[in-house]
């Protein structure tokens, strides 16, 4: 399985102008370094919550099976095409009726192939994520993304401080988010 993010969240000038208010900056010289922050800062809650924060386009490469195979990304949104990918990498559109999409109530997307193809891998085409935008996202998510965003900030200068674990308030605003997987 890979993933790869084809469409990228946009992230608003609402989100950066909270950012800069939270550590009290008004002037624009920073603004490609907080955008920065945010963008990882929202990667590292994805990884944290096991969920997408920010709706996204996706493209996730997976086996050409007639098993049900689970798409990386929560929560998925919609699931727009799905084609076959040869070696030389090349894609080559399916039918409708040549696959099946799901997903269910908790946003698992999930795919499958209805008959054989004489590729072995597939592409599937979708778009994650808890929020369309910024101001959609639940407000201990955005204010633990800012908080986050904050630490990495103040301690950029300083290696103990600028780990990518987030620090624990952060942790306590998104632990009712998390999903956990059971092995």
């Amino acid at each position: 399985m890979m993933r790869a993010i084809i469409a990228p969240p946009a992230l608003s000038s609402a989100a950066l102008s909270e950012l800069k208010a939270w550590l009290g900056i008004s002037r624009s010289a920073d603004d490609a370094e907080l955008a920065a922050l945010l963008r990882t800062a929202l990667e590292i809650c994805e990884g944290f919550i096991g969920a997408m924060p920010l709706q996204s386009g996706c493209e996730e490469t997976l086996s050409a099976k007639s098993e049900w195979q689970v798409l990386s990304a929560r929560p998925v949104r919609a699931m727009t095409a799905l084609a076959a990918l040869d070696i030389a990498g090349v894609r080559t559109a399916l039918a409708a009726a040549d696959y099946e999409f799901d997903i269910d109530a908790d946003g698992v997307g999930r795919v499958r192939l209805r008959k054989p193809i004489n590729q072995t891998r597939v592409v599937v085409t979708y778009s994650a994520g808890l929020a369309a935008d910024w101001s959609g996202l639940p407000d201990a998510i955005r204010h633990g993304v800012i908080r986050l965003c904050a630490h990495q900030h103040r301690g950029r200068d300083d290696e103990r401080k600028a780990a990518p674990v987030p620090p624990a308030v952060v942790a306590a605003l998104w632990r009712p988010w998390r999903r956990m997987r059971l092995a």
